[in-house]
């Protein structure tokens, strides 16, 4: 294990690091004391603090204690369970959804069951690590195409088609992806799998909430898609997560999954904490319309500015905007910099992102006070030479 540490250049070691909230504000307080702005969780929305969010979780603590106790299965189903399962299913206009401790095990639930030592698996090149997790649980064969790049994939289904008819194909993306900021064309996505007869697991984790009519992620309304993943500990402030499908497929995962059988259930108080959210998010999106519309917009006037000011422009449409730096410790500089100038952006290194990719992940929040961007791009100064 030491050798293994030694490894790793120290560049590249990470540390863990306190930092206490500011309830209701976007801020945060390190272990020196200082104030930083937080321009890095993905508390999007700012529902963490939200006061109905916050009582129901205190509520169901008073009542049902801080924790389910055992599994589903077992004695930790409650009624608060099937009542977030119910309503999210109709939310999202799906037939059953499942809840999970972590989005890390409902990924890995996702893959196993749908993949086996004789399934094809097609990954995007930048998909998260636990469906990655998956694929190796599931004993799958595993091949990754080019990130968002449908015409890659459209020619490595047909050429998987080609040498074995019949074997199974399973299709990974994610609707955004957390490290770039990216989404692909999700209905040409449905479109490529479907004409090909392979399942598609799409993780929304970073979505709900933000993308999608009403906030539903970018798969709402899509029928070709196997198995839909997604979070509570992002948009909805809480924490937890999900999946959701077909009966068929949910009804595989109850009997099959270890990842949902063998793990204490979701505490009550995450449990109610995402039905609040969810509540707000359906109060405040008119049919058709996304919570996240003004989020969105903001977004945008962020990346014109970045721009503006000599930056790289950052992909994509959502929150999240990746600013490639190129070098580990450039990036860490910069991350330093910024944090001296009361900003908390965090770089991103490999093996996170790849080699020669390092990055600053900014993360636009609906809740930060105006001259956040100004701030921004003062602490920022010029793009680096790359």
């Amino acid at each position: 294990m030491r050798c293994a540490l030694t490894a790793i250049p120290t560049h590249r070691q990470r540390q863990l690091r306190p930092l206490s909230p500011l309830a209701g504000q976007p801020r945060f307080i390190d272990a020196d004391r200082c104030m930083l702005l937080d321009l890095a969780s993905n508390d999007y929305l700012g529902l963490a603090h939200h006061p109905e969010v916050v009582e129901a979780s205190q509520r169901a603590i008073a009542e049902l204690g801080a924790g389910a106790g055992g599994s589903r299965l077992v004695s930790g189903t409650r009624p608060l369970h099937l009542q977030l399962e119910r309503e999210l299913a109709a939310w999202l206009g799906r037939e059953k959804v499942l809840l999970f401790p972590s989005g890390f095990q409902a990924n890995l639930a996702a893959i196993t069951a749908l993949a086996d030592r004789r399934t094809l698996v097609l990954a995007d090149r930048l998909v998260h690590h636990s469906l990655l997790s998956g694929v190796r649980t599931s004993q799958a064969r595993l091949q990754r195409y080019r990130h968002n790049d449908l015409e890659d994939l459209s020619t490595r289904l047909s050429a998987a088609r080609r040498a074995c008819p019949q074997r199974r194909l399973l299709v990974l993306s994610e609707s955004l992806f957390s490290m770039e900021g990216t989404s692909p064309d999700v209905a040409a996505l449905v479109a490529v799998c479907s004409a090909h007869s392979a399942a598609l697991v799409l993780d929304e984790a970073h979505a709900l909430g933000v993308l999608g009519p009403g906030g539903r992620g970018l798969g709402y309304g899509h029928a070709g898609i196997a198995l839909i993943s997604g979070t509570f500990g992002k948009a909805f402030g809480s924490g937890g997560a999900f999946l959701t499908g077909d009966p068929l497929a949910m009804d595989w995962l109850l009997q099959s999954s270890g990842a949902f059988r063998y793990t204490t259930a979701l505490a009550p108080a995450l449990t109610a904490a995402a039905l609040a959210a969810l509540a707000l998010l359906r109060g405040v999106a008119a049919p058709g319309a996304a919570p996240g519309e003004r989020l969105l917009a903001r977004s945008q006037r962020w990346r014109d500015a970045l721009e503006a000011a000599g930056w790289p422009r950052p992909p994509g449409k959502g929150p999240i905007l990746s600013l490639v730096v190129g070098g580990d410790i450039a990036a860490m500089d910069l991350q330093h910099q910024l944090e001296a100038a009361g900003l908390l952006v965090v770089a991103i290194r490999p093996p996170t992102v790849p080699d020669g990719t390092a990055r600053l992940r900014v993360v636009v929040r609906q809740d930060l006070p105006d001259g956040s961007l100004r701030r921004l791009l003062q602490a920022l100064g010029p793009a680096p030479c790359r």
